[in-house]
């Protein structure tokens, strides 16, 4: 008798702030994917990532990703790289999850502009070991250009490489920081929940202290 082996798809990120560009990953990738449910996993700790000064801190970050997933039955908050001591790698947490779920097939979603950074990954080969990597456009990269680094990837690493059929969502966690400290309207952007959050705690303040926020 074959048991059917559960399908869960893995958003990562310092989400800080998460927005609608994420939200729309996830969605698209739960239905062209048939996956049983997606993990938001927000980073504890990356390498690539220590300069967080005018940042949100961990407990922020988790708090907003609760507010914007909160409602759909299908997104589910990770704290296991959040947890985890020391710097928070990829290839550790997807072999950790595969041990504690031997029963689960893992679908690690990233950006195109992730996937041209792959080689500089820490363990690229055990990262393909350990889940299939799905891939979503952005930064407008032509097609063929990114069919051509999935299969040299693939080649490379003996990895398995999915593309995300979904809108070029040219919006990123920068911009967001960006606009607020401008004091440009984050709305349809962020949702509600998270944008309330931002404001009642302060955070992403202009250098000056303060927020000129419109809405």
């Amino acid at each position: 008798m074959n048991i059917r082996r559960k399908k869960i798809g893995i958003m990562g990120g310092t989400f800080d702030p998460i927005h609608v560009g994420h939200l729309i990953l996830g969605e698209r990738a739960y239905e062209q994917l048939g996956l049983d449910k997606v993990l938001f996993m927000p980073a504890g700790n990356p390498p690539h990532k220590q300069h967080r000064e005018g940042r949100a801190t961990d407990k922020q970050r988790v708090a907003m990703v609760e507010k914007a997933i909160s409602g759909n039955p299908h997104f589910e908050l990770s704290l296991i790289e959040m947890n985890a001591e020391g710097f928070s790698y990829s290839y550790r947490t997807l072999e950790a999850l595969n041990r504690q779920n031997p029963d689960t097939d893992y679908y690690f979603i990233i950006g195109a502009d992730s996937l041209y950074d792959f080689t500089t990954w820490r363990e690229p080969a055990r990262i393909c070991r350990a889940c299939t990597i799905v891939v979503a456009t952005r930064d407008h990269v032509p097609s063929k250009e990114l069919e051509d680094e999935m299969k040299y990837l693939s080649h490379q690493y003996d990895g398995h490489f999915l593309r995300l059929n979904t809108l070029n969502i040219d919006i990123s966690s920068q911009l967001i920081r960006q606009w607020h400290q401008e004091g440009r309207s984050l709305r349809y952007y962020v949702p509600d929940a998270v944008i309330d959050y931002i404001r009642e705690n302060n955070i992403y303040l202009s250098t000056k202290g303060e927020n000129k926020y419109n809405g």
